[in-house]
């Protein structure tokens, strides 16, 4: 080859290697993931391309609120949006769970004062409600109070002491006053309510989630893992196959250890579901309980999502104030797998605004140093020799000057999210054949997924045809090292070997 011919080749993979370095500067990574809920604000094909552009993972469909149809039309357009624009997002379905509320007033609403006397009436006409009493939709709650407790209504914006219980009235006196409208919630303060995680209305909605073959199925107001234990069992006799999700929102679940596990051990993912939370077990204990359940999720190698009022004031103005700022990136620096967006994405009037706003505060909480440290599990034995690859891949990445990305093939997706419980801030690439997998990991902090449905058979050439799709994208360049962790094609739980390569040669 000529001089002039090598120095032409020379400056064209300098090109190269500039163009992908930029592309990968402009495209920047975020590891921790968006969830969306959809609603009136967002229901419309270009709203749904607006927040996937903005930098929603995730779409969560709320089955309190709409019918079947809207929520088998929103999917469809999810979807759509989705292949559109290229992106891999998944589809959370959000059962209802029992409905703890009151009912409702003749007037649509009362003013309540300290110091007055109210009745929660489980007699009661469902639309007789006044200023002296209101029929229940939970008419265990009888059954379930004492005298001298407290009931918070409406987030615990009025609460309530319970005076006297007769027949089917709890007699209360009002404590901290306020407005009253229509089917408020009620929660019990420090737990302890009977309702059951599941109704009819939702082993209904598990048969819609099946039909509409959503990819996460969240499960509110579990007691105990059975609760998930069933919601899966009804999911897959319909047809579904989706990642199970509990939301921790009963007091008493977060006061035993022993329960918390064993809901988290039963799901795929938990939600710090902090609303109902924070209302039964106080807002100064919530903070410290956000924090261990993060923790405690990812030490059991599950996902974890933040939700509830993390944006709150974006339902009205657009940006965020300054305290939702903190709030997004502790849960961020916590190690979230994800952040949740509710009524601000849903029925705001700036829900694309919320998402690329919760995007820079990610951006910029990544940037902590201390998120990209871990000591997770090394003073642990492992029991499958996939967990060991994977981890072992994680520990190098972190250790070995030069890795710029990891590569997983894997089938079931279970490798790359263990991989994820490490701290790093080296993007773990998941190449995946099955589409369920890859959406299934729209989820997973630090992961991303990739069709791998043109990749080859032998090692050799799945690695040659991966690094072409390193270049390709921007995620490395000439000179690059990778690690990679594969192992026997199309075999669920088969990741046995780790191969560390240099781009290029």
């Amino acid at each position: 080859m000529s001089v002039d011919s090598k120095t032409k080749k020379n400056n064209q993979a300098h090109k190269s290697n500039s163009e992908a370095r930029q592309k990968n500067k402009d495209n920047q990574l975020r590891r921790t993931k968006i969830v969306a809920t959809l609603g009136p604000s967002s229901s419309r094909l270009d709203q749904i391309e607006g927040l996937i552009k903005a930098g929603a993972n995730v779409f969560r469909l709320n089955f309190s609120h709409g019918d079947a149809a809207d929520h088998k039309a929103r999917a469809q357009l999810i979807r759509e949006a989705a292949k559109k624009q290229g992106r891999i997002v998944a589809i959370l379905g959000d059962l209802q769970g029992p409905k703890i509320r009151i009912a409702r007033f003749k007037a649509g609403k009362i003013m309540l004062t300290d110091g007055d006397e109210f009745i929660l009436n489980a007699g009661l006409d469902s639309n007789a409600g006044d200023v002296s009493q209101v029929g229940i939709d939970y008419p265990q709650l009888v059954s379930d109070c004492s005298v001298g407790d407290t009931l918070l209504l409406d987030d615990g914006r009025v609460v309530l002491q319970v005076n006297a219980i007769s027949g089917k009235k709890v007699h209360c006196g009002v404590v901290i006053g306020g407005e009253l409208s229509n089917n408020k919630g009620i929660n019990r303060q420090g737990g302890g309510l009977t309702a059951p995680a599941l109704t009819e209305k939702d082993f209904a909605d598990i048969s819609l989630a099946a039909d509409i073959g959503v990819d996460y199925l969240a499960v509110s107001f579990p007691r105990a893992a059975s609760d998930i234990n069933l919601a899966r069992e009804r999911l897959e006799a319909a047809g579904g196959n989706a990642g199970m999700v509990a939301k921790i929102e009963r007091a008493e679940v977060v006061k035993d250890d022993a329960l918390l596990s064993e809901i988290i051990e039963a799901s795929d993912a938990i939600m710090v579901a902090r609303g109902d939370l924070g209302v039964e077990i106080g807002d100064a204990a919530l903070v410290a309980v956000q924090k261990q359940m993060i923790k405690q999720a990812r030490t059991m190698n599950k996902m974890v999502i933040t939700a509830t009022q993390m944006m709150e004031s974006m339902i009205e103005n657009a940006l965020p104030t300054r305290a939702e700022v903190f709030d997004v990136a502790n849960a961020v620096i916590d190690g979230t797998d994800a952040v949740m967006l509710s009524a601000e994405s849903a029925a705001g009037k700036y829900p694309t605004e919320a998402v690329a706003a919760m995007h820079r505060i990610i951006l910029g909480a990544e940037q902590y140093p201390a998120i990209i440290k871990s000591q997770h599990r090394v003073n642990e034995k492992f029991t499958r020799i996939d967990e060991a690859i994977g981890l072992s891949v994680m520990y190098a990445a972190n250790h070995l000057d030069g890795v710029k990305a990891i590569v997983c093939m894997t089938e079931s997706g279970y490798t790359p999210q263990i991989m994820s419980r490490i701290n790093s801030d080296i993007p773990i690439l998941a190449f995946a054949r099955r589409e369920q997998t890859r959406s299934r990991l729209a989820l997973c902090r630090g992961v991303y997924a990739i069709d791998a449905d043109k990749a080859v058979e032998s090692t050799t050439e799945t690695h040659q045809w991966v690094s072409e799709q390193l270049l390709k994208f921007g995620y490395a360049t000439d000179g690059d090292l990778v690690i990679f962790a594969n192992g026997k094609h199309h075999q669920l739980g088969g990741t046995n070997n780790m191969t560390i390569i240099r781009i290029g040669d």
